[in-house]
């Protein structure tokens, strides 16, 4: 019992983590039918933003996190404008290549700076163990899970009540309706991508409390697409249901067979056998062209 407990908590705040990076994937999916393969990488640039703000520079850590969040929204602004609004109307191939050059870009500018060594993060999340049913877990992974919780309800209670959110509820259901209603889809394109970089940010902070600042958090990124083709790429909940599965397969799979490369590949075997059973996803909306 004491290890499920451990476990489940472990796959929990990994599919938190998950869940805030895919909530950016479909976001930018869900309005500008744009899969970004740069949303690892966005994570990656908050975490060394955060470690330059905090442990570098030696802001208090509230300073800190908020003038990473701000990092984000501009980053995600400058990329929406500059690289991928000129490629409206383009092929989708041509975006998705330029989403993929994209993250090698912003990778190689984080490696030019803080160099390809790990880096260890002036952790301000406590870490210290927590006896939960009889278990011992640290409370870094219980505040993982309450912080990751808390920005997904933030986002859920922007997108249904704020006028912003509203607008983009509605060009992601139809773009030419919400022209007609007058709802400026280029800008709700660059809210799009600024949401998408914030919530790879404070996955960033997450994990960069959790473990290290390294390269290897763009790894992150990529299980994100386990994560969305499971829930549906343009369906928020999905997403939030599938990042929850996928941890705990992670998790449990890791904890109770012993072979920690299983855990590496179990959410590409979902990949492969959702993509073979339920193309598109548990939760997305099933699109049946006749030619």
């Amino acid at each position: 019992m004491d290890k499920f407990v451990q476990l489940t908590l472990s796959g929990l705040t990994n599919g938190a983590v998950y869940a805030l990076v895919a909530l950016g994937f479909v976001l930018i999916y869900k309005s500008s039918d744009v899969i970004n393969f740069a949303q690892g990488e966005f994570l990656l640039v908050g975490a060394y933003v955060a470690y330059l703000m905090i442990g570098q520079i030696g802001l208090v850590w509230p300073l800190g996190v908020l003038l990473t969040l701000i990092v984000a929204v501009l980053l995600g602004v400058v990329v929406e404008r500059l690289v991928l609004r000129p490629l409206i109307g383009e092929p989708i191939i041509s975006v998705i290549m330029v989403t993929i050059g994209l993250a090698s870009l912003l990778k190689a500018l984080v490696n030019s700076i803080w160099g390809t060594n790990p880096q260890v993060f002036p952790a301000f999340i406590p870490k210290n163990e927590v006896h939960l049913l009889n278990a011992t877990v640290t409370a870094d992974k219980l505040w993982a899970i309450f912080l990751a919780v808390l920005f997904l309800v933030i986002f859920s209670l922007f997108f249904r009540f704020t006028r912003e959110g509203i607008a983009m509820r509605a060009v992601a259901d139809d773009q030419q309706a919400a022209l007609s209603m007058g709802i400026s889809v280029k800008r709700i394109f660059a809210v799009a991508w600024s949401i998408a970089a914030v919530t790879a940010a404070v996955a960033g902070l997450i994990v960069a409390n959790t473990l290290e600042v390294s390269g290897n958090i763009t790894g992150v990124g990529l299980r994100v697409f386990p994560v969305v083709i499971l829930g549906g790429l343009d369906s928020i909940p999905g997403a939030l249901i599938g990042a929850a599965v996928i941890g705990l397969l992670e998790a449990y799979s890791g904890g109770y067979v012993g072979d920690g490369s299983l855990s590496q590949v179990i959410p590409f075997i979902v990949l492969v056998l959702i993509l073979m059973v339920r193309p598109y996803g548990l939760f997305g909306q099933e699109i049946i062209e006749r030619v």
